[in-house]
C-alpha cells in the first residue's frame, strides 16, 4: 500500500491516512465491541450489529480523533497545549489525549453544556472556558484562546487529523463484519460521518452510508438535499446535545458525495430508541448515540430487512436527568437480547 500522503489538515484525509490513523491510536484506543439484539432487530425490522463507541475511552467516538490529533503533534508543538470547543464528547475526548502526552488541554464549552459532560472535562485535567450557547460564540472564544495561550487547535470536526481518527471506527466494523448492506452514524459536525465514508469506499464500495440526525437539527439534511452547505441559523432544541452543531465545511463534501441519504429523527423517537437500547441491550447510550436507531424507527422502510451496521457514537450523560423521567408512558418494556 502507498504511503499517506501529507496530511493537510484544511482538506479530508484518504483512506490510506485512516490506516496511518489506526496504527497510531492502537496503543490507545478501544477497539470496541459491537452487539446485536434479536428483540430489537425486530422493533426496529432490520438486523443490526452495533459498534458500541460508547464504551470507547472517554466514552465516544471522539477520543479516536482526538488521540490521532495530539499523537501527530511534536513535542513542540504540545508545549502550549492544545485547544478546542466543544459541547462535551471532543472536550473530554482531546482533554484525556493530552494528558497521555502531559499537555494541557483548553477548552471553550457552551453555558449550556451537561454538568456531567463539563466534569468529565475536569477530570481529565481539562480547562474550562465557558461561553454563550451559539456556534459563532464557540469558535470566537477559541480562537480569542489560542491567541492567548500559543496552543495548539484542534477542532471537533472539521479537521483532516480528526476526521482520519474517527473514520477508524467504520475500518474496525467493517474489518468485522463485512456481510453488512450499511453503514448508519449520526452526524453533527460530520466527522465521524465523513471518516465513515472514506472507510466505506475503500473498503467495501458495496456498502451504503446512511447518516442520522434530529429532525430539530436537520442542517445536513437541507444541505444534502440543496447539494450546497445550509449552516444552522440559530441553536437548535434537541435532546441530541452531540449534534446541535452545523456540519463542517471540510466533512459536507464528503458527506454529500457519498451517503445514500440522511435520515431524521423526532425527538420522541429518539428518547424511545436510547430507552430501547438500554433495556433490550444493557448499553448506556446518550440521546446521539441513539439517533440511527430513532431513525431507522421514523424511516422503517429505508433499510427494512438489511444488515445494517450502527455506529453507537457515546454514552456520556447526566444520570440524574434521564429524558424518560420527563415523558409519559413506560416505554416498551423490558426484555433480553
Amino acid at each position: 500500500m502507498n504511503a499517506p500522503r501529507a496530511l493537510a489538515r484544511d482538506s479530508a484525509p484518504d483512506f490510506a491516512q485512516l490506516r496511518a490513523a489506526a496504527a497510531r491510536i492502537a496503543a490507545h484506543a478501544h477497539r470496541t465491541p459491537v452487539f446485536s439484539g434479536r428483540s430489537l432487530d425486530a422493533i426496529v425490522g432490520a438486523q443490526l450489529l452495533l459498534k458500541c463507541e460508547n464504551l470507547q475511552r472517554a466514552g465516544a467516538f471522539k477520543f479516536r480523533g482526538a488521540c490521532n490529533a495530539v499523537m501527530l503533534l511534536e513535542d513542540s508543538q504540545l508545549a502550549a497545549g492544545v485547544a478546542t470547543h466543544s459541547s462535551g464528547n471532543h472536550a473530554a475526548a482531546l482533554s484525556l489525549a493530552a494528558s497521555l502526552r502531559g499537555a494541557p488541554a483548553h477548552v471553550v464549552m457552551p453555558e449550556n453544556a451537561s454538568h456531567a459532560k463539563m466534569a468529565a472535562v475536569r477530570a481529565y485535567g481539562g480547562r474550562i472556558i465557558t461561553c454563550e450557547a451559539t456556534q459563532a460564540a464557540r469558535e470566537a472564544a477559541m480562537a480569542q484562546v489560542v491567541a492567548r495561550t500559543g496552543a495548539e487547535a484542534v477542532p471537533p470536526f472539521d479537521d483532516a487529523r480528526v476526521i482520519a481518527g474517527q473514520g477508524t471506527a467504520a475500518m474496525e466494523l467493517i474489518e468485522d463484519h463485512r456481510e453488512l448492506d450499511a453503514l448508519i452514524a449520526p452526524v453533527g459536525g460530520g466527522g465521524l460521518l465523513a471518516g465513515t465514508v472514506i472507510a466505506a469506499a475503500a473498503m467495501a464500495p458495496g456498502i451504503a452510508v446512511y447518516g442520522a440526525e434530529p429532525a430539530a437539527a436537520c442542517d445536513t439534511f437541507d444541505s444534502v438535499r440543496a447539494g450546497t452547505r445550509q449552516p444552522l441559523r440559530t441553536t437548535p432544541d434537541t435532546i441530541a446535545d452531540g449534534l446541535r452543531t452545523s456540519v463542517g465545511e471540510i466533512t459536507f463534501p464528503v458527506i454529500r458525495d457519498g451517503v445514500s441519504a440522511i435520515l431524521t429523527a423526532r425527538e420522541d423517537s429518539i428518547v424511545r430508541a436510547m430507552r430501547l437500547i438500554w433495556e433490550r441491550l444493557k448499553l448506556v447510550v446518550e440521546p446521539s448515540g441513539a439517533v440511527p436507531i430513532a431513525a431507522l424507527l421514523d424511516n422503517p422502510q429505508a433499510l427494512a430487512g438489511k444488515r445494517v451496521g450502527v455506529i453507537v457514537s457515546g454514552g456520556n450523560l447526566d444520570l440524574d436527568r434521564l429524558p424518560w423521567y420527563r415523558t409519559r408512558g413506560d416505554g416498551d418494556g423490558g426484555g433480553g437480547a
